[in-house]
């Protein structure tokens, strides 16, 4: 029997869009088995030649939420998302909003892990109730140890919210990095934490 298909959605960083995260994310996926389909999505900022998820003070970003709603309700369900940079930030935030009562949807959530690359914890008051509890869902966080736009002890930061990261480091900085072997430890946990579809056969 052939393999699922995994489908993870991805958010780009400030100033990025779909085709710019595509191209920086290009080396990790060939690294990847072909069975992962990869969604790119723009801010919604960008269709009015705006850029990013959100601006100073986190303005934008209720926006944005309101978009992500949309989005998880009409697409078919992702395994995870992936984020670089305020993508990954963002990430942080839609894993936290995913376990909470305020802002789920249906008992299975929108995504069953997370992937961020690069990526900051918010420490805006406003989503202080988001970060109260460890989050659960499972979660791999990438960072560089070069990195001079988010320091890692900035993404360890926000990795230190979730209850057991998977934390990988490289040597270069704010990048997706395309290492093979940063590639293949992020699709195996792909693999290991996207649930099987469940079965069709006949007993």
């Amino acid at each position: 029997m052939t393999e699922r298909s995994l489908r993870v959605l991805c958010f780009h960083g400030y100033h990025g869009s779909a085709s710019i995260l595509r191209s920086q994310m290009a080396g990790l996926v060939s690294a990847m088995p072909s069975n992962i389909d990869f969604l790119y999505v723009d801010a919604p900022s960008l269709a009015r030649g705006d850029f990013g998820w959100w601006h100073e003070g986190f303005s934008g970003w209720e926006r944005t939420l309101a978009w992500a709603e949309e989005l998880f309700a009409n697409q078919p369900r992702f395994d995870g998302v992936f984020g670089f940079s305020q993508g990954a930030a963002l990430v942080g935030l839609l894993a936290a909003a995913n376990e909470s009562e305020t802002y789920r949807t249906s008992e299975e959530g929108w995504f069953d892990f997370a992937a961020l690359v690069g990526g900051f914890k918010s420490g805006s008051p406003q989503h202080a109730d988001l970060f109260e509890r460890k989050l659960a869902i499972p979660s791999v966080h990438v960072m560089g140890q070069s990195d001079g736009i988010v320091p890692s002890r900035d993404s360890r930061v926000l990795a230190a919210a979730f209850k057991d990261p998977l934390i990988i480091e490289h040597r270069g900085g704010h990048i997706v990095p395309g290492i093979e072997a940063v590639g293949h430890r992020v699709a195996q946990f792909f693999i290991d934490h996207s649930v099987p579809e469940a079965s069709t056969g006949t007993a």
